[in-house]
C-alpha cells in the first residue's frame, strides 16, 4: 500500500509538472538581468545654470532630467532641503545613493563625511495636471532654491534624459558590473507557449521596462501594484529580451514572470 502511495506521488507531481510547462510559464519564472548599459548613451543636450530650471524651460512635457552641481560638505549628516520636487527625485552623492524626494518629502541627511562631491539628482516629471487649482502652477521637474545646511547650491548643469519613447534596441550592452547609479539592464528568459502574465518587479526602485523592444509600462516601489501586466503578442516562442531602465538602483539583479498579478 506504501508502495502505491508514492506511486500516485509521483503521477501527481508528473501530471503538475506537465502542466506548468504546457503554460508557458514557470509560476514564478526568474529572469536574470545580466547586461547593463551607461545612462550616457541617453544623454540629451545640457544647459548650464546658476539656478534650478524647471522642466517647462527645458521644453519637457514629461520624462527625466539629470541635474548636477559641485558641493562641499563641511560636516556629517548635512541635512540637503529643496523647495519643489516635481515629482519624484533620487538623490546621489560620488554614484552613492543617499535617498529619494517627493514634494511631500522635501530633506535628506547625507551619509557623507566632509570633503567635495558631485550633487546628482535625478527627477522624474510623471506629468502635468490640466485641471483644478494647480494648472496655475504647473511647472515640472526642480524649481526654486536648494540647499545644504541652509546654504544654497548653485551652478547647475542639467541635462535631459531621452528615456520615454526610445528605442532600446540601440543601446550598447555589455556584461553587467557592481555599480550603484542609474541605467539600463537587459536580461533573456525563455518561453515554450506565450501567454498572458505578469511581470513580477517587487523590490526594484522606480523606472520603466520594454519586452522585445515594446514598452510594457513604468514600476514605481510606492505603488500598490508591484506587477506590470505582459500580453502573449508581445511574447514570442523561445527567446525573448527584457530591458529595464532602473533610477534608484536598488540593486537587484533578477525579475520574475507570473500568472497572477502581484500587490503590496
Amino acid at each position: 500500500m506504501l508502495k502505491q502511495f508514492f506511486k500516485n506521488i509521483l503521477k501527481i507531481s508528473w501530471l503538475i509538472t506537465a502542466l506548468v510547462s504546457l503554460s508557458g510559464f514557470v509560476l514564478a519564472q526568474e529572469i536574470v538581468l545580466d547586461k547593463q548599459a551607461d545612462l550616457e548613451q541617453v544623454y540629451l543636450k545640457s544647459n548650464e545654470s546658476v539656478g534650478l530650471l524647471p522642466m517647462n524651460d527645458l521644453d519637457m512635457e514629461f520624462g527625466y532630467v539629470l541635474y548636477e552641481s559641485e558641493i562641499q560638505v563641511d560636516q556629517a549628516n548635512s541635512v540637503l532641503e529643496l523647495e519643489h520636487v516635481r515629482d519624484y527625485a533620487v538623490v546621489f552623492v560620488d554614484e552613492q545613493l543617499q535617498g529619494t524626494l517627493t514634494d511631500g518629502r522635501k530633506k535628506v541627511s547625507l551619509k557623507v563625511t566632509p570633503g567635495k562631491y558631485k550633487l546628482k539628482l535625478y527627477v522624474e516629471n510623471i506629468g502635468r495636471i490640466t485641471y483644478g487649482p494647480e494648472i496655475l502652477d504647473n511647472s515640472r521637474g526642480l524649481f526654486g532654491s536648494v540647499s545644504l545646511n541652509a546654504g544654497e547650491i548653485e551652478n547647475w548643469t542639467i541635462t535631459p534624459l531621452h528615456i520615454k519613447g526610445l528605442d532600446v534596441a540601440g543601446l550598447k550592452f555589455n556584461a553587467r558590473r557592481e555599480s550603484s547609479v542609474p541605467g539600463f539592464l537587459h536580461g533573456n528568459f525563455h518561453i515554450d507557449h506565450p501567454k498572458d502574465g505578469y511581470l513580477d518587479i517587487s523590490g526594484w526602485g522606480m523606472g520603466e521596462v520594454w519586452i522585445n523592444g515594446k514598452y510594457i509600462g513604468a514600476f514605481w516601489e510606492e505603488e500598490k501594484q508591484q506587477s506590470i501586466q505582459v500580453s502573449a503578442d508581445l511574447l514570442q516562442k523561445g527567446q525573448n529580451e527584457i530591458t529595464v531602465f532602473e533610477l534608484k538602483n536598488s540593486g537587484q539583479k533578477t525579475m520574475k514572470i507570473t500568472d497572477q498579478p502581484v500587490f503590496k
